[in-house]
């Protein structure tokens, strides 16, 4: 038998995107052909879709982990790298995307509706695209980023108009198989229902879904049984059904105090279920002490403001009744909701003053966090001089050396931005400009004396083509 299973932890990874090419065209003739390194490739999406066909999260509970593909590195020749494939896992209707810590982000609503639960990574920059006027010929590339990585929860939440809710053996799957075409299984032990089914049913001119809970215990809502697992089905249906068992000869068991017990269940919930409209099935009328029992409660249930209606699943008497009194409230429900119902996304806009990054300073570190720092970051190669003097241009363009300074950092001191710790060295923005290829103006000195070191050692190998003898000394004071 098919395991139904409306919760999982999902682990999901985007792809990570390519690194981008630094490279320089080379062709006979052209000795300045100039940089010609491409783009990486973006990394794939992991993006949740509403499904008809999937019912259940079963495929996620033996497969929680899902990643998509990563881009491909840029080339020289300006070819950028190939894209990530991105991942598209199908989700049932109604289905609840949060985070582990219970913050909700999405709920899927609509077939077809799309969400992209983890961003690829960006492919990085190759050197073509970061050549400008000052540098015209850049000597390295940005790093492709990494992909999102989360743990969310997936929580299915059955789309119904009307839920049928009470004790196990109630008699609720026989009275779905009886209003609908469902076919549920159907025994004579409690919970029979191990899974809520779904069926259509037809009436007054309208088609409604119906929804069988699985059965309910005193302490349902606190986890006992199978009830907590399963309230949350009834948190979308329009009305819901009280199914009383008339013919139960269980101790201390009448439809009264079933009543009070499944509506204190409800109540306790985490979410409130009072505002929903009521009606009371009293079950199994074709048991001639039920019919007895049925209309005995029946002027105390309409006492409350209930309607009440008499059925029996096996000689359908009242059915009709039933079917036409649900229709009635589920067209009142959709005549004031909207025509359809949209999926419902939580937005949190940044703060109009934002800068985009924080500085603190924790254990004499002063520690940078925001995405844009962060990125940049992991886009560095720090292998090469160049690329680390055009990342000290964009966290000044940023006003993280301003934030520093008002955070009362002094040169020297240890500054964090993602993993990276680094001695802080302020530098002023006219300082940043190179006009050569491999130059920044904060390592111009060390270039300056690596030029003097190769135009002497040229005119030492000249020298001695010639036939002189060199010799060099050492003057500490030269």
């Amino acid at each position: 038998m098919t395991t139904f299973v409306d919760r999982v932890v999902l682990h999901v990874a985007a792809g990570d995107g390519g690194h981008g090419c630094a490279s320089v065209r080379r062709e006979k003739f052209k000795p300045l052909g100039g940089p010609d390194g491409a783009d990486g490739g973006n990394g794939g999406d992991v993006v949740l879709v509403v499904d008809h066909n999937a019912t259940t999260l079963l495929d996620y509970h033996f497969h929680p982990h899902q990643k998509a593909g990563s881009g491909k590195a840029g080339a020289g020749d300006m070819r950028n790298g190939a894209t990530g494939a991105a991942l598209e896992l199908p989700v049932p209707n109604g289905t609840v995307v949060t985070t582990t810590d219970g913050e909700v982000l999405v709920d899927l609503m609509g077939e077809g509706t799309r969400y992209v639960v983890a961003q690829g990574g960006r492919g990085g920059l190759g050197n073509a695209a970061l050549a400008s006027v000052k540098r015209k010929a850049p000597g390295f590339a940005l790093l492709g980023e990494r992909g999102e990585v989360k743990d969310i929860v997936l929580e299915l939440k059955s789309v119904a108009d009307a839920a049928l809710v009470g004790f196990p053996s109630a008699g609720k799957s026989s009275l779905i198989a009886a209003l609908s075409a469902a076919r549920p299984k159907i025994a004579d032990y409690p919970f029979t229902t191990l899974v809520p089914n779904l069926g259509v049913v037809q009436g007054a001119g309208t088609s409604f879904t119906v929804a069988d809970v699985p059965g309910l215990i005193p302490g349902a809502s606190q986890g006992k049984g199978l009830g907590l697992e399963f309230l949350r089905h009834v948190e979308r249906c329009s009305v819901l059904v009280h199914v009383i068992d008339c013919a139960t000869f269980e101790p201390g068991r009448d439809p009264l105090t079933d009543l009070d017990v499944i509506e204190s269940e409800l109540e306790q919930y985490k979410t409130s279920l009072s505002d929903r409209p009521r009606l009371v099935v009293l079950n199994k009328a074709d048991v001639p002490e039920a019919r007895e029992l049925a209309e005995l409660v029946t002027p105390d249930l309409e006492a409350r403001g209930l309607r009440v209606f008499t059925v029996s699943a096996v000689s359908r008497e009242g059915l009709r009744e039933l079917t036409y009194a649900l229709a009635e409230v589920v067209q009142a429900d959709r005549a004031a909701k909207p025509l359809e119902a949209a999926t419902r996304i939580v937005l949190r806009p940044t703060a109009v003053d934002d800068l985009g990054f924080t500085v603190t300073e924790e254990d004499d570190v002063y520690v940078v966090r925001g995405a844009k720092p962060e990125r940049w970051i992991e886009q560095t190669d720090f292998n090469n001089d160049e690329a680390v003097g055009y990342l000290g241009d964009r966290l000044a363009r940023l006003g993280v050396e301003k934030a520093l300074a008002a955070a009362g950092a002094t040169p020297g001191v240890d500054v964090q931005i993602g993993d990276v710790v680094f001695d802080w060295q302020p530098t002023l923005a006219e300082e940043f400009a190179s006009g050569m290829r491999g130059q920044d103006a904060r390592f111009e000195n060390d270039d300056r004396v690596r030029a003097g070191e190769r135009r002497l050692q040229k005119d030492i190998r000249r020298a001695e083509r010639l036939g002189y003898q060199i010799h060099i000394e050492d003057d500490d004071e030269s």
